[in-house]
């Protein structure tokens, strides 16, 4: 069974940039309102899956993920998927042996701005740069599928 640990933070200034080493720009939305679970699609450039997520709030969750066509991914983007859809482009910032991700969202979600970290235990140790801020891992709504019901602009 996979299970996802991570971490999520607001940004406490611009001083991650100069690290960024990758970016990629992400469409994404929800195929369900379950309670239990999110059931999502994600493209990431020419490439797509379908992600499944307890709805567990927290740093611990289960995640299972699995690639598909991009064209199936495309479809139910445009067809099935909940509106509006989460855009955003990830930056990958290697810092203290972690990789971090920084998503800047754009569309509805415009102006926000999160670091996550994905660890191996629960109890891991892991370096705070200068440039985090506010942990809001247990804020669920910075959880996607949430930003993708009510949107950053409307808070």
């Amino acid at each position: 069974m996979a299970m996802e640990i991570e971490h999520k933070f607001l940004l406490a200034n611009e001083q991650w940039r100069p690290h960024v080493r990758r970016s990629c720009w992400y469409r994404q939305g929800y195929l369900s309102g379950n309670p239990l679970s999110s059931v999502r699609v994600r493209v990431a450039g020419d490439r797509a899956w379908l992600n499944i997520k307890s709805a567990t709030i927290g740093n611990r969750r289960h995640e299972f993920e699995y690639e598909i066509p991009l064209t199936d991914a495309e479809t139910l983007l445009n067809e099935l998927c909940l509106k509006p859809l989460i855009e955003k482009t990830r930056h990958f910032v290697d810092h203290g042996g972690h990789v971090w991700e920084i998503d800047e969202f754009s569309g509805d979600n415009l102006g926000l701005i999160v670091a996550e970290i994905e660890l191996s235990e629960v109890d891991e140790a892991f370096e705070k740069p200068v440039w985090l801020g506010e942990e809001v891992t247990y804020d669920v709504r910075y959880y996607n599928n949430n930003l993708s019901r009510q949107p950053y602009k409307s808070w």
